[in-house]
């Protein structure tokens, strides 16, 4: 049995699988690269107001799951529909259009720019204002960028007031969780139904993954985002998930509430690299 302390993370779940129409939904997932099959009929859904993990050893296709939710790849065979519509083909701005944003493993921030452009530049897809009107700039334009930074310096401050001081900093000055932090303000400046966080609390230490924990969660509870994220510690993901997704060598092998995927033999398997009831009797 896999032993975790989610003392110190735990919290009530929304809702454990709501009897609504799921707001994304993969169905037989495969994306091939040559003779290797990356990830391999993969089928789950996630249900609004969900925080969803998906979880497994490195290389399980986790990160490859999410590059083929937002477009970056196209999977080799299956469907990905976001509210009923599949994104099979579009582009990943055209998927950000449909109300899906995302945030990276290594984070992607513009070093040379301050804290607030960066967030400005996730407001791009909101604006109306093209090349003749950002020259020219008449009142419209003068308005609209105006509201602009008013809702970046919002998004900021939904993390606190250090992040809003900080506004006209280089975000290259910055510690890295308030790195995480303005990468995900920029990812909410797209104004997105589903929230993907790629490793939200990586690179940070206990009293840092606390408080990105923290913000997780209101992201849900206050924003009504529905959340599904890639996260390698298991003491977030057991605390923090209403449902939780396992990946290894691409396949899913688990699927269930925190508890149900805890005490699965064969995610121990995996993340033990020992075998299961049923493999070790096999070998006997």
């Amino acid at each position: 049995m896999m032993s975790f302390d989610q003392t110190r993370f735990t919290g009530t779940p929304a809702v454990a699988e709501p009897l609504v129409r799921a707001l994304l939904e993969l169905d037989a997932v495969t994306k091939q690269f040559g003779g290797l099959k990356a990830v391999e009929a993969v089928t789950f859904k996630v249900y609004p107001g969900q925080i969803v993990s998906i979880i497994g050893p490195n290389g399980a296709g986790k990160t490859t799951v999410f590059n083929l939710i937002t477009g970056l790849y196209r999977p080799s065979s299956g469907d990905i529909r976001l509210a009923g519509q599949s994104l099979i083909g579009l582009s990943p701005d055209k998927v950000v259009l449909r109300g899906l944003a995302r945030t990276f493993q290594n984070i992607r921030l513009f070093n040379n720019m301050t804290v607030l452009e960066n967030v400005l530049v996730g407001l791009h897809t909101q604006l109306k204002a093209g090349i003749v009107g950002s020259l020219f700039r008449p009142p419209a334009i003068v308005r609209e960028e105006a509201n602009a930074r008013k809702r970046a310096i919002e998004l900021l401050s939904f993390f606190g007031t250090a992040l809003v001081e900080r506004q006209e900093e280089y975000v290259m000055n910055l510690s890295y969780a308030d790195r995480r932090r303005v990468e995900i303000a920029r990812a909410l400046a797209a104004n997105p139904r589903l929230l993907l966080l790629d490793e939200p609390t990586a690179g940070m230490n206990e009293a840092e993954t606390l408080e990105a924990v923290k913000y997780i969660r209101r992201l849900r509870d206050e924003l009504g985002l529905t959340i599904l994220l890639i996260e390698h510690k298991l003491t977030v993901t057991m605390g923090i998930s209403d449902h939780i997704v396992v990946l290894d060598h691409g396949r899913k092998i688990a699927e269930g509430l925190p508890e149900q995927v805890r005490h699965n033999e064969e995610v121990i398997a995996a993340y033990l690299g020992k075998p299961t009831g049923a493999q070790g009797r096999t070998a006997d």
